[in-house]
């Protein structure tokens, strides 16, 4: 290369470069000074990390302690996470406030409440685990960076510090798929729309909600980049999806490899299984990891659930699949571990057992209902647990996003114990985990879950729930403690023994009939408590509430226990006009089914007053991502789609119909409404002796999933006087009836 000499211009640019460059250690050093849990605490209350002094300190145990120095709360622990979640036993349990999805914001006093004894807790149980893979499509389908941002707080301030990260990955296939010659047109096939995704990444379907929008993959990439970037500030590690040996279904016939067919999930077709023993098995799984890798950046687990819900492993030699899934994982990060579902015969021992044991970790994914991991009352029972592999007790809790109070607290709390103490499973029990399909609802549930790594010993359902409480609300009154002492041995005492998936759901939301169980298919309920207890909680609360007035989460409670007692109501005036219709009363049959409409429409206006509760809320985040009218169109379908039929004609009568249904405000009037009162007006010409009709019940779903009619996306009325008013006449008309289930 030849040099010249330098004119006076470039001398002065040189310079200026010069400068800057020596700015640049500068600025680097001021973003190494930013404090992650300072900024976490601010975010909480501006000012509050002035009122904190944060310790890191060393330990091979995750530990925090708090103590106090002046005026200022002292929180050490040996990871930002442990910090976190120092920061928010410290608040719920000394300041009376709880950071939960319904407000993740505080207005802290001036100076705090002082920690009158240093107080130190331990966690044996090293990971901490968030989410199912449903849980990306059932709540986060539309999260922007700003829920994303209060969603990692969560995390830390509840300790996870191993959460699955979805985020992306149509960005990473994208690639993966151009670099084997498909072209843009046949990768739209293959990708399925965002409120999909999770059957797609976990091999159940192709295509079904897409294509994606223009601009789609590039922007969801961005945001997992800056998902990955703020967990890792604050040492939350990711669980990234890795490589199954999925190909799309025409990777025979298009690129000539060796796959296996999984088969049908429902009626949608699988993606194909490319076997190990395939030569391109190796090179494929490297181009997924450069992928993923590019968008993501590098990680040690990798979560990956080859024959999910009962995908076909006919001609498929499993222990050889599984050594070429967790070889690939290896090639690319050599300490890689290999997390995976124990959900129905998933993990195929075949698969599994001869593998390292540390490098599988297990999720016994619905732990409080069909635990794997050694119980033998369990359905799902395995003698052996999973081996020698380190596995995670997990709660499910939540199928389908459905809005429901339910739970089993003691049999959580029980649970965990039993299987920490447990002579075999014990020994490999690595950790706690949360695996609903929706979030977002029964906080209660979650709250007790995420402190059970930090508790000493064995602890009543009483005793934890009385402190729970005084961190919800900020004090203690009577008649809330009563409240919830009801609603904890009813919605929240669900049998251990049963195997329902979640809440016993809304007689509103189902496809109408006489003998209602469920509005989806496979919820098999069980009248496991009395319908008065809710009403008596729900009274009790309201008496209480114009002390709460303005208490976000107290506010939430009180729709959320509201609501349920509606519910409750509407399923005791189903009975009545099935009673009547079966009787061959005419007009009582119409009597009971107007007041039945009265109290779905009552319900409607009740959830109308809290933008939790409100189908405008789901819609709007969902156009809000699109940049044309047309990908705003789509992503709105995509929203309505999955919420109503879930698929195509094929998927909802075979069983998909309702699986993700909402009480919400909006569409219960819209959809819900629509199809009760059809059905009525056709039972009452049924019972005149007149000609009636086959309702086609898809055709009204399918409709309202391809409407565009706007919802308000902001609450309308107040909902403590709403409450009120939707409480006393549901009282005043409601059937007597009690179960006597308790």
């Amino acid at each position: 290369m030849r040099h010249t000499a330098l004119r006076p211009k470039s001398r002065l640019a040189l310079l200026v470069l010069a400068l800057l460059l020596a700015a640049l250690p500068l600025r680097a050093a001021a973003r190494r000074a930013t404090d992650p849990v300072a900024d976490l605490l601010e975010r909480i209350d501006p000012g509050a990390s002035k009122k904190f002094v944060i310790e890191r300190v060393a330990s091979d145990v995750d530990f925090f302690e708090l103590d106090q120095r002046g005026r200022r709360v002292v929180v050490r622990g040996n990871d930002n996470v442990s910090i976190a979640a120092g920061i928010h036993w410290y608040l719920k349990y000394h300041a009376g406030v709880q950071l939960t999805w319904e407000c993740m914001t505080a207005r802290l006093p001036d100076v705090l409440p002082a920690v009158a004894a240093p107080e130190r807790h331990t966690s044996p149980l090293a990971l901490r685990y968030a989410y199912n893979y449903c849980t990306y499509s059932y709540s986060m389908a539309f999260w922007d960076w700003e829920r994303w941002e209060r969603e990692i707080d969560w995390m830390a301030l509840h300790g996870i510090n191993l959460p699955l990260v979805a985020v992306g990955m149509e960005a990473v296939w994208r690639d993966v798929l151009l670099s084997l010659g498909y072209d843009e047109a046949s990768i739209d096939r293959f990708i399925a729309g965002p409120a999909f995704q999770a059957w797609w990444l976990m091999n159940n379907l192709e295509g079904w909600g897409g294509p994606s929008p223009e601009g789609w993959y590039d922007e969801r990439a961005a945001l997992a980049r800056r998902i990955l970037d703020r967990m890792r500030e604050l040492d939350i590690e990711p669980v990234l999806p890795g490589y199954a040996g999925m190909v799309p279904s025409d990777a025979r016939g298009r690129l000539g490899l060796d796959v296996a067919d999984p088969g049908l999930w429902g009626s949608f077709r699988r993606p194909a299984f490319l076997q190990p023993q395939d030569p391109r098995f190796g090179e494929i799984a490297a181009r997924y990891y450069d992928a993923l890798e590019r968008v993501c950046g590098p990680a040690r687990y990798y979560s990956c659930d080859p024959f999910h819900e009962g995908g076909s492993v006919a001609g498929v030699d499993l222990p050889a699949s599984g050594r070429a899934i967790l070889d690939a994982m290896k090639r690319r990060s050599p300490d890689a571990a290999w997390v995976i579902q124990a959900w129905q015969a998933n993990p195929r021992a075949a698969m599994i057992d001869a593998l390292p044991a540390d490098d599988v970790v297990v999720l016994d994914l619905f732990s409080e209902s069909r635990p794997q991991w050694g119980a033998p009352s369990s359905p799902w029972y395995r003698e052996e647990g999973f081996g020698d592999h380190p596995w995670i007790y997990c709660m499910l809790l939540n199928f389908g996003g459905n809005v429901g109070l339910h739970g089993k607290m003691e049999t959580v709390i029980d649970g965990f114990y039993d299987a920490l103490e447990h002579p075999r499973a014990g020994r490999t029990l690595r950790g706690v985990g949360l695996t609903p399909e929706g979030i977002g609802n029964n906080p209660v549930m979650y709250e007790l879950l995420t402190e059970l790594p930090w508790r000493a010993g064995r602890f009543t359902r009483a005793e934890w729930l009385h402190g729970y409480l005084g961190a919800r609300y900020g004090r203690h009154d009577e008649r809330v403690e009563a409240a919830w002492e009801l609603l904890a041995r009813s919605v929240y005492a669900c049998p251990k023994s049963s195997t329902q998936e979640g809440t016993n759901e809304s007689v509103f939301c189902a496809r109408p009939t006489l003998d209602f169980r469920s509005a989806s298919t496979w919820a098999h309920p069980t009248d496991y408590y009395d319908p008065q207890d809710v009403f008596d909680a729900a009274r009790l609360l309201l008496a209480a509430s114009d002390g709460y007035r303005g208490n976000p989460r107290f506010e939430y409670d009180l729709i959320d226990v509201v609501r349920q007692a509606v519910a409750e109501a509407g399923k005791l005036q189903q009975k009545v006009f099935a009673a009547a219709y079966r009787a061959g009363d005419r007009e009582a049959f119409a009597a009971a089914a107007k007041r039945f409409m009265r109290l779905l429409l009552l319900q409607d206006r009740l959830l109308a007053t809290h933008p939790e509760f409100m189908v405008g809320s789901w819609i709007a985040a969902a156009r809000a991502l699109g940049r044309s009218e047309a990908d705003k169109a789509l992503l709105e379908w995509n929203a309505r789609v999955q919420i109503a039929s879930w698929g195509d004609r094929a998927a909802a009568e075979g069983g998909l119909h309702d699986y993700a249904h909402k009480e919400w405000s909006g569409i219960l009037r819209d959809l819900y409404a629509v199809r009760w009162q059809r059905w009525i007006e056709n039972m009452e010409r049924c019972m005149a002796g007149e000609a009636t009709e086959e309702i086609d019940f898809y055709a009204i779903e399918e409709a309202w999933a391809r409407a565009t009619n706007p919802y308000p996306a902001a609450p309308a009325g107040d909902c403590i006087d709403t409450a009120r008013e939707v409480f006393a006449e549901i009282m005043a008309n409601r059937p007597e009836h009690r179960s006597g289930n308790r």
